[in-house]
């Protein structure tokens, strides 16, 4: 795994607005950036393919696990959410995608950070951008990227069992999200579903009829968020979420609350203790560990971290926190030339291990500035 210089396409900004990457220079700060890109052998990609593979066994196993022995509490799960969990999971409704994001640097065994289950992002720039980049730059090469065919593989094989005849997609006003959503929605829409697009705050309820509607007040049968549970259970409507049970798909299904809370890391490590794709993490306090990441259950973007190592303490501010803490091993991220690269891993349900995306920072905390950088396999 090597980190090589380039120079930039002329044009490059058209080039990816032209294919959606609308959110390129966020704040007047690259966020594609082409400057660089990583190089990986087939061998290493084969190694992060097996990693994912195995990491989305031992999630299935750790979700079991938390169901069986009622191990909710320990995540915070709101108690109103437990019973639609375990509905949800013996329902088996449609579950899409995933994206573990991995510490690697082509010598170690690839290493857990977390799993974004619920609402992961940068689809668009692992599936469509980077592709187009390396058949501009580098035609004769390949990329490890199977992530637009194996949506629309899924969305086929879900079409079937869709509740209703319309699917939704609902996110919330901003570019990032409405862009990601676009690119799943034309995904489902090339593997023939019928869609139509919401802003979440555009998503009704009629009393009366006890469902969730559009609008124009047609039911909402089906509907694909990018929005986490755990905002939906603090906005207070899980009535509603509890009357429409049963006639209603949401994906990703509820019971993806068990992945997407950072809680899972350390059940994982309690079933699969020294398995060499995960961390040793810990609830509550850091136990022996004297070298630690301690992150909020339920944070996004990097933010509410703390990071004590040899070398000092990193924090990062936030509005996570109170739901609890996770303590994790530091994690051995490498460095390329004052750059950490996190590799974000893509999961396709049923499909299998789909592709990477490669997000870098200046510091050992990604965050939402971190740049998202390309790659090929040589």
């Amino acid at each position: 795994m090597q980190r090589k210089c380039i120079q930039p396409q002329d044009g490059w900004q058209s080039k990816v607005e032209e294919l959606g990457l609308i959110y390129h220079t966020p704040r007047g700060q690259t966020y594609w950036d082409e400057s660089a890109y990583y190089e990986l052998t087939s061998i290493e990609v084969d190694q992060l393919e097996r990693t994912t593979e195995e990491l989305q066994q031992m999630c299935l196993k750790a979700a079991q696990h938390i169901i069986d022995q009622c191990r909710f509490d320990d995540l915070c799960i709101p108690k109103q959410a437990i019973p639609l969990i375990v509905e949800a999971w013996n329902a088996e409704p449609p579950s899409i995608y995933g994206r573990f994001d991995l510490a690697y640097d082509g010598r170690q065994p690839p290493k857990l950070l977390e799993y974004n289950a619920d609402t992961p992002t940068a689809l668009l720039e692992a599936a469509v951008i980077q592709w187009h980049w390396m058949q501009e730059l580098f035609p004769s090469s390949d990329q490890f990227n199977s992530i637009h065919e194996k949506l629309i593989g899924k969305w086929q094989d879900i079409k079937p069992y869709l509740k209703g005849d319309v699917l939704y997609f609902s996110h919330l006003e901003d570019q990032e999200d409405m862009m990601t959503v676009s690119y799943l929605r034309d995904t489902a829409e090339n593997a023939g579903i019928r869609t139509s697009a919401l802003l979440m705050e555009e998503v009704g309820w009629n009393a009366e009829r006890a469902v969730f509607t559009d609008l124009e007040e047609r039911e909402i049968r089906s509907m694909f968020k990018l929005y986490p549970w755990e905002w939906l259970f603090a906005e207070q409507i899980d009535s509603n979420i509890l009357a429409t049970s049963g006639k209603m798909d949401w994906i990703e299904p509820i019971w993806k609350m068990l992945w997407s809370n950072k809680g899972i890391l350390a059940i994982l490590w309690e079933l699969f203790p020294g398995n060499p794709h995960l961390l040793e993490a810990r609830l509550g306090d850091p136990g022996r560990l004297t070298e630690y990441a301690k992150k909020p259950l339920l944070s996004r973007e990097g933010a509410n971290i703390t990071l004590r190592t040899r070398s000092g303490k990193i924090e990062t501010r936030g509005d996570y926190g109170d739901e609890g803490y996770v303590y994790q091993a530091v994690a051995p991220i490498p460095e390329f030339e004052g750059r950490h690269p996190i590799i974000g891993s893509w999961y396709i349900t049923d499909q299998g291990p789909a592709g990477i995306g490669i997000r870098e920072s200046s510091t050992l905390v990604t965050d939402n500035l971190s740049r998202f950088v390309p790659h090929r396999i040589y």
